[in-house]
């Protein structure tokens, strides 16, 4: 018996049965995992299924990414660090700081000077830099969020010096294999798809170069199949994986780094991975284009589901894809609500509890889910709460993350109010 519903299935195909014939994908194949399994596959077209290879590119920046918090947490480097101060101070770009190459803020070119990387073969990174070497810089650093394929390329190079090997092998050694990502791979291995852009009149196919991308394949070079982006996924809805990484570093990665809030389609960016908004939760991932291929990775951690889908078509809205299969799922299946049981004490919460005034403004000190709570009426404002010692506490969400509130006594040791980064919180409106 399938673990979903059959109109779920239903409906999922179907998306993905428009998104081959609308956008001309030669083949299209699609994942849906849940609570860490895949629990349904499909493809159409000239397909053999979800062992089957598709070039992934961009969603290679997340395992580079990967890569790099390692090296962080390793105390290898700081992501703070310009990138000279490891590479040296003739690398091109040498002052742009790690942090800003993995959120695409250092204010670097999108693309490195010379034929077009991903369709011509790429050669080794002193080439790279040679080739680069008289670029200025687009914007400031820290400017704003630009997307840059480059700054990967100068990622991946300080991975393998940082590590003493390949990026590739970093990135096997340390990624693939722990997560027994035994399919994703540099080049293409038995059985995998051709690359293809369809004419846009005739309708036929043109066979697109497989190459090898060099000292750019940090950027885009890996191939993968829906079953080990499943894997993948896994990692992701976990929060981490102690052979891999830290669940602070993961987290560390899906927090809002840099964005562009004012454009048409938001671009939000963690560090290696894209944010995507949902009315009450956020989803990561990344799409990935490279001649011939499309792909999406979207992952939903809150609801501990992903979406993957890949084809070989050049152009398409396959990427888009994975988040329909995503919310698809929350639409047809939406979770149960999660049971309730008693809440445990909190040491220092009781004399909080119930409604305190900010001015007019009503809030709630609450326990829920085994912290102290502020339900404010700004949902920007709500935060958990953590006891520092008596009497003080520190938030630890959205506006107020890392802030203090304390707690001021009468002489006789009654609670007075409530000092929240200078904000006099009281039992009575404006008391």
């Amino acid at each position: 018996m399938s673990p979903l519903l059959p109109a779920t299935e239903s409906a999922l195909l179907r998306s993905l049965a428009e998104v081959q014939a609308q956008s001309r994908q030669p083949s299209v194949v699609a994942g849906l995992v849940r609570d860490g399994s895949l629990v349904w596959t499909d493809y159409r077209g000239q397909s053999s299924g979800p062992d089957m290879q598709y070039r992934i590119g961009s969603i290679t920046k997340t395992f580079t990414a990967v890569a790099v918090l390692q090296c962080r947490d390793d105390g290898l480097l700081e992501l703070d660090d310009p990138l000279g101060s490891h590479l040296g101070d003739g690398v091109p770009f040498a002052s742009a700081p790690v942090r800003r190459l993995l959120s695409h803020s250092a204010g670097l070119p999108a693309e490195p000077e010379g034929p077009w990387w991903e369709r011509h073969e790429g050669g080794d990174f002193a080439a790279l830099s040679a080739a680069v070497a008289g670029q200025p810089q687009v914007h400031a650093v820290g400017e704003r969020f630009h997307y840059t394929n480059l700054g990967y390329g100068l990622l991946g190079e300080l991975v393998s010096r940082l590590r003493g090997r390949s990026w590739i092998n970093a990135v096997s050694e340390r990624v693939l294999e722990p997560l027994g990502m035994t399919r994703t791979t540099y080049g293409p291995t038995a059985l995998h798809a051709q690359g293809y852009s369809v004419h846009p009149y005739a309708g036929t196919l043109d066979e697109e170069p497989h190459t090898d991308t060099g000292a750019m394949a940090p950027a885009g070079q890996l191939w993968s199949t829906v079953e080990d982006l499943a894997r993948y996924a896994g990692f992701w809805i976990a929060g981490g994986d102690a052979a891999v990484l830290a669940p602070s570093s993961v987290t560390e990665m899906c927090t809002p780094a840099a964005g562009e809030p004012g454009a048409v389609t938001p671009s939000v960016y963690g560090l290696g991975v894209q944010l995507f908004a949902r009315a009450d939760r956020t989803l990561i991932g990344h799409g990935g284009s490279m001649p011939g291929f499309l792909a999406g990775f979207v992952v939903d951690s809150t609801r501990r589901t992903a979406g993957i889908a890949m084809s070989n078509g050049t152009a398409g809205s396959t990427p888009m894809l994975a988040s329909t299969l995503v919310d698809t799922i929350e639409e047809l299946e939406p979770p149960l609500p999660t049971e309730w049981v008693p809440e445990p004490i909190v040491l220092g919460a009781d004399e909080l509890l119930g409604l305190w005034y900010w001015g007019n403004t009503p809030m709630t000190f609450a326990v829920r889910s085994g912290h102290l709570v502020i339900d404010h009426v700004v949902p920007g404002r709500r935060t958990r709460l953590v006891r520092e010692v008596a009497d003080v506490w520190r938030c630890l969400d959205h506006y107020y993350a890392g802030e203090l509130l304390r707690v001021v006594r009468a002489d006789d040791g009654a609670v007075s109010h409530l000092d929240l980064i200078t904000y006099r919180l009281t039992r009575a409106a404006y008391a």
